[in-house]
């Protein structure tokens, strides 16, 4: 099995542009006993919530997407079979209380600043996450925590764009010289030049129903002490947390920020590398994008020639030769271990 060094030198000599997608493992890697499913039940176990213990206790498992899956399925067959309407509202409100308690425990689980997060290990990710961005390549993740913002904002990474900027409010007025009023960070302004994409989105991004609005640190409170802030009003972040494939892809056609992002991985030019990305039964929306990117028949860019598969043992390796046929651009396997993402 090739080394992550090989990948790199490889693609550096085809001299093509290098993306990269980052799953769970990317920031299990950081920390397994923070961002693990098994932490999150845990964690969730620990506050004592009849209504989630008995959804994990009915369906005998700690992987959340398997049951949300569950009580969608149920939504559906209750809705097919005319069953009363308050029935299937307790359902989807016990839907809704899950993934609440998912977004929470992510929140609350996490590293309560950047700074707590070691300098050389953020370093090393910096330079991992360089690789990439140098090469022209852009980043994508489906993780919701802070982990790949953080390293951004504070590693001086060179030229990572989220789309994200401030409009001035007051042209007219700062140009006769009064104080110029600047909005939150909106999407929107930097959004061509684009290389960082939330796919699922994330707990520092919201959607006001006008605008999709970036949470930033400032002088007075901690990012995580904004998000929580928020929460506790009745505000979520943009969260993707349906069920199946289909699921999820409905769920980003119906935003905006998430379509783009979306859109974007469906052109990804080059090669693209991934890390901590499984390809699970609920992540055929991805194989999608892929499979679109590699532009059948065309030999032109923008086209995904190459897919690198970071895997962590041998029945990761055995299950991704059994959907090899699933992709469409060539598909090669590399050892996850031998990136060394956080370690300098």
């Amino acid at each position: 099995m090739m080394k992550f060094s090989e990948v790199v030198d490889y693609l550096h000599k085809k001299k093509r542009p290098m993306s990269l997608l980052v799953g769970n493992g990317f920031s299990m890697a950081y920390d397994k006993d923070i961002f693990s499913y098994n932490a999150l039940y845990s964690f969730l176990n620990s506050q004592n919530d009849d209504l989630i213990s008995k959804l994990f206790g009915a369906i005998k498992t700690k992987n959340f997407e398997l049951v949300m899956r569950q009580l969608d399925t149920t939504i559906a067959l209750m809705k097919a079979f005319g069953a009363e309407a308050a029935l299937q509202e307790q359902i989807r409100a016990a839907s809704q209380h899950l993934k609440d308690g998912l977004l929470k425990s992510v929140k609350e689980l996490h590293p309560e600043h950047v700074y707590k997060m070691p300098e050389e290990r953020a370093a090393s990710c910096a330079t991992f996450l360089s690789l990439f961005l140098g090469s022209g390549g852009h980043i994508y993740s489906t993780n919701y925590d802070l982990l790949l913002y953080w390293v951004l904002m504070r590693q001086g990474v060179v030229n990572p764009i989220d789309g994200f900027g401030k409009e001035l409010l007051n042209p007219v007025e700062a140009s006769e010289g009064e104080e110029p009023e600047w909005s939150d960070l909106l999407w929107g302004p930097n959004q061509d030049n684009q290389n960082i994409h939330y796919l699922h989105g994330a707990l520092h991004l919201f959607d006001s129903g006008h605008d999709v609005i970036k949470e930033q640190y400032d002088q007075s409170s901690y990012l995580l002490e904004k998000i929580g802030a928020r929460l506790e009003s009745g505000n979520y972040p943009i969260f993707v947390t349906a069920g199946n494939g289909d699921e999820k892809l409905e769920h980003i056609r119906h935003n905006r920020y998430l379509s783009t992002c979306y859109d974007r991985l469906c052109t990804v030019d080059g090669s693209l590398v991934t890390f901590g990305f499984n390809f699970g039964p609920y992540d055929e929306h991805i194989i999608e994008a892929i499979n679109k990117a590699a532009r059948f028949g065309s030999k032109q860019p923008p086209k995904l020639w190459s897919i690198y598969v970071g895997v962590y043992s041998e029945a990761d390796a055995a299950h991704m030769e059994s959907i090899k046929g699933k992709f469409h651009p060539k598909l090669h396997l590399f050892d996850a271990k031998t990136a060394n993402i956080w370690e300098p």
